[in-house]
């Protein structure tokens, strides 16, 4: 549900950005979906580094958390900047990893230990190696895990975590061969993987016509989690209504379905009020309108609209059946 990271870095609540709304928490948990994924600037929560969290925006996160778990969902906390406090990497001398871990011993302190809440360590890192990440993926993790929280972690990695790139040669390695290096004590944590099927991957062309390539690429992850015994969660894809694209988002869905051993579940991109004519949108244009005709090919494939989704037991009691929408 987007929303709370558009606008400028900073802005002004209610005018550059929302939080989720009760009206479209309800059109989802009428869709059967159980997980919504709150993207949020981590700036606006935390404007200086090491210090407490602003309320004004704290709150309203906070009340709409408080919102969806009340309708039975599950809420996956998602920083949305790229791996970047004000446009400064995570692990720079700007932004060290023990900013980075302040950051979370924050949040997850709120929220330690409720297994409703998912924690995603930030949204897609970009221009910056796996290598270089790994160090403060670790250090989120390990300050999570220091609060007494056993939630789930959704650890990214580089090049927008995408499941097209999760192979591509890096400084350092590759995501798949860097991010093995991923410590939990726990062990209760997934990768998060982002694929888009148009001709760029990148969610932002009218057509789909890499659909072929984009579930290759899902294929190889799997292949990839199959043989480390991990497994992940497609959190990010999409499409627009090109016929094309429809193909693509049913096919994606269904593969995710099909391989419940190595994938949790899926979140698309995206429902939120103010998205108005953007074209990946599954939100209805009014209040009470017509499905988008991506809600139509999706929602046969949520959890509990044509019947159970087979579940690894392994995984069940800490995260059954995520199939919902971001």
């Amino acid at each position: 549900m987007a929303g709370a990271e558009f606008g400028d870095t900073i802005g002004k609540l209610g005018t550059t950005h929302f939080y989720p709304t009760r009206e479209t928490l309800t059109y989802l948990a009428g869709k059967g979906m159980n997980v919504v994924r709150f993207p949020f600037k981590w700036e606006r929560l935390q404007p200086v580094l090491y210090n407490p969290f602003d309320m004004n925006e704290l709150q309203p996160l906070v009340d709409s958390v408080a919102t969806a778990k009340s309708m039975g969902f599950k809420v996956i906390l998602s920083p949305h900047t790229n791996a970047r406090h004000f446009g400064k990497q995570i692990g720079s001398r700007e932004v060290p990893a023990s900013a980075f871990a302040d950051f979370w011993r924050r949040l997850a302190s709120l929220y330690a230990s409720d297994n409703d809440i998912i924690f995603l360590l930030q949204n897609e890192p970009d221009f910056m190696d796996a290598a270089f990440w790994l160090p403060s993926a670790n250090a989120g993790i390990a300050a999570i895990r220091a609060t007494g929280a056993d939630n789930m972690i959704l650890v990214p990695g580089t090049i927008w975590t995408s499941a097209y790139h999760w192979h591509a040669e890096q400084n350092g390695g590759s995501n798949a061969q860097v991010m093995n290096g991923v410590v939990d004590p726990l062990d209760n944590y997934a990768y998060d993987i982002h694929q888009y099927p148009d001709e760029d991957f990148s969610g932002t062309n009218r057509t789909c016509p890499a659909k072929d390539i984009a579930i290759d690429a899902l294929q190889r992850v799997t292949d990839w989690l199959t043989e480390s015994g991990k497994r992940a969660i497609l959190s990010e894809f999409g499409g627009t209504s090109s016929p094309d694209c429809l193909t693509a988002i049913d096919e994606m869905t269904g593969f995710i379905n099909a391989n419940p051993d190595t994938w949790i579940g899926w979140t698309y991109w995206a429902a939120g009020d103010w998205w108005g004519d953007y074209p990946l949108s599954i939100q209805p244009a009014t209040r009470g309108g017509q499905d988008r005709p991506q809600m139509d090919v999706l929602e046969p494939h949520v959890l509990g609209s044509a019947g159970e989704i087979p579940q690894c037991a392994s995984m069940t009691a800490s995260l059954p059946g995520l199939r919902s929408t971001r």
